[in-house]
């Protein structure tokens, strides 16, 4: 049996130089789920009441909830520009996550058969979710990076970047000052790395959980024959759940958190000289 019951990669429809060859199984599941939250928030806020509807009453609490909790962690400043984002990405890959439990998704496919009434070892599946797909997690890790930067920049500026990750922290004088001022530079430059490696963590965090999830669920699939394929995995099931809305969680946040840290330390410092 394979490491992975499976693979770790996309499958392509249509052959490799067509101008369609970027349509995978996992392209097409997320335009699926894309157009899924679409057509739900299309439909909670097409005809808003002042007593609302059961749509919109849902639609309107994920909002305030999720807006709140961004606000919380970014700031009421900041808050108006990112929320749009964040909480795009929360929704997006929640659903993808959850949508990959469905019946059939990453189930019906190709691979070698295992006998009579058992089921057959999908390793090649005709559709797969999106966060199961390095690329679309680095795609959304790389998105959420740029939002980041033009955040930071717009907040404080280039020179204010500058001076918060490499500048000395304390007010200490001559030769402590030096000292410290060198130890700063050098954490700067370790932050910088740290920075720019960000897009690579985060989407390999989210892939790999997804991944080695689909790999649970096929491996107890593949136990018991045919009655096994069914029992084994439901207990997996209600655990995949749990982790599907914990990375999108961890996901967002982490972004928040990183928006923070860049957006809000001036005050922060401010307050401190103020007091």
């Amino acid at each position: 049996m394979p490491l992975l019951a499976v693979h770790g990669y996309a499958s392509e429809f249509f052959k490799a130089g067509s101008t369609l060859s970027f349509v995978t199984n996992s392209v097409l599941v997320a335009l699926v789920v894309l157009g899924l939250v679409l057509w739900f928030s299309r439909k909670a806020t097409k005809n808003m009441t002042l007593i609302p509807h059961k749509a919109q009453n849902f639609f309107e609490f994920i909002v305030e909830f999720l807006y709140n909790q961004v606000e919380g962690i970014v700031g009421p400043k900041v808050a108006p520009r990112t929320f749009p984002l964040l909480a795009t990405i929360f929704i997006y890959i929640l659903v993808s996550n959850w949508f990959g439990l469905l019946p059939g998704i990453g189930t019906i496919g190709w691979g070698e058969g295992t006998g009579f009434l058992s089921v057959k070892e999908v390793h090649d599946p005709l559709l797969r979710p999106p966060t199961a797909d390095l690329n679309m997690t680095f795609g959304l890790s790389v998105s959420m990076f740029l939002v980041w930067l033009y955040v930071t920049i717009s907040e404080v500026g280039v020179w204010g970047f500058i001076v918060h990750t490499f500048g000395p922290k304390g007010g200490l004088k001559g030769l402590m000052g030096a000292i410290v001022a060198l130890v700063f530079l050098f954490v700067g430059v370790v932050e910088v790395f740290s920075i720019l490696f960000r897009p690579i963590t985060l989407s390999f965090r989210l892939f790999g959980n997804i991944l080695a999830g689909e790999n649970v669920l096929h491996t107890m699939s593949g136990m018991g024959g045919f009655i096994g394929s069914i029992l084994a995995p439901f207990p997996f099931y209600f655990m995949e759940l749990l982790v599907g809305i914990l990375q999108a969680i961890v996901f967002t946040l982490l972004c928040a958190v990183y928006i923070q840290l860049s957006t809000t330390h001036d005050d922060h410092g401010h307050e401190e000289a103020h007091h």
